[in-house]
């Protein structure tokens, strides 16, 4: 009889609640912006080793301030 009685105690572990995650969802225009900027910044680092100042910060600038953030906020 004491074992029934232990087993009424006994509660069920409650799971902790999960704030559920946002909804992030990149289409297929976001990755290929994403890449245009990164082949944006590997072009204008090329540019600058081989000594280009004009063409390499607009490359650079255009990759960093632009493509990468316009990547990552258009829906």
């Amino acid at each position: 009889m004491a074992q029934q009685d232990r087993k009424k105690d006994f509660k069920k572990p409650v799971a902790p609640k999960v704030p559920p995650r946002p909804n992030i969802v990149f289409k297929p225009k976001n990755y290929v912006l994403f890449i245009l900027g990164v082949i944006t910044i590997g072009l204008g680092f090329l540019f600058l080793s081989r000594g280009s100042i004009t063409l390499a910060p607009i490359l650079l600038v255009a990759g960093y301030v632009i493509l990468i953030p316009l990547s990552i906020i258009l829906k």
